[in-house]
């Protein structure tokens, strides 16, 4: 696998949750080990993009949780249409 950013790494934990997840789910949607996976749960909660809920055990996006994860997506947009201007530039 290539290397990914932290921001990357955040963003797909958040997609893994976005309906509730396990740790187990979360450690394989995201590919991460465990001991990974505990260091970003862990600064998710703190910062609170994430919730806890410990009756059923599952991990829940938060509404700021789901706002990074717009602006996320929003930033790829921007990237990948500013690097499809420069291929077709290049291709004139």
């Amino acid at each position: 696998m290539k290397y990914r950013s932290r921001a990357e790494i955040v963003s797909m934990i958040l997609d893994s949750v976005s309906a509730g997840a396990t740790k187990t789910k979360i450690m394989y949607k995201a590919y991460l080990s465990y001991t990974q996976l505990k260091e970003y749960l862990s600064y998710m909660e703190e910062n609170e993009l994430l919730a806890y809920e410990e009756g059923i055990q599952l991990y829940r996006i938060t509404e700021k949780g789901r706002k990074v994860m717009h602006l996320y997506e929003e930033i790829g947009d921007m990237v990948s249409q500013t690097s499809n201007e420069k291929i077709a530039k290049l291709a004139i």
